[in-house]
């Protein structure tokens, strides 16, 4: 377009073609020489472009980090609570259960006649009691006995009380 245009204007012609086209060719000649002033502004300005790029990108980082660290935390203590909250519950539930095994297996014993650990400690208190009173009575000297005296036997000993002698 732009060859034609120049075309036009060293032909000589004149003319509305001639101002349009005249015309599209200033336009164009702006529209180049404001794309080397922007890129004449960004090499100048491209290093100071950079380093606020570079300081919103750390301040939106910072802010992000804090943001999710808070959100971390909260998360954390709402999981610590809900975990505490479900080992209470599995915990009264296990005691339950233990409860109502050991009853079962208790009436299970006794019905087959086997000891209960309270029966067997009451028996050893027992024996502590009875082997206390028995060291107490052995441990006590003899009184004094009169002699014992010699009894008189009319009859043999072997036909005493009414027997009759045992023959082989």
């Amino acid at each position: 377009m732009l060859k034609k245009a120049k075309a036009e204007m060293e032909s000589g012609e004149s003319g509305p073609a001639k101002d349009t086209a005249q015309g599209v060719f200033d336009s164009s000649h702006k529209i180049w020489l404001a794309g080397l002033g922007a890129f004449s502004r960004a090499q100048r300005e491209g290093a100071k472009v950079f380093e606020s790029l570079v300081k919103q990108g750390e301040e939106l980082q910072s802010r992000t980090k804090q943001a999710a660290s808070e959100t971390a935390s909260a998360a954390r203590g709402v999981a610590a609570a809900k975990a505490k909250e479900m080992q209470e519950m599995a915990g009264g539930t296990w005691d339950k259960l233990e409860q109502v095994f050991e009853d079962r297996v208790a009436r299970a014993l006794s019905k087959l006649g086997v000891y209960t650990q309270n029966d067997v400690q009451r028996l050893a208190a027992r024996v502590d009691e009875l082997a206390a009173a028995v060291n107490k009575l052995v441990a006590k000297p003899a009184p004094a006995k009169a002699a014992p005296r010699k009894r008189r036997t009319t009859k043999s000993a072997a036909t005493a009380g009414g027997r009759k002698p045992r023959t082989k």
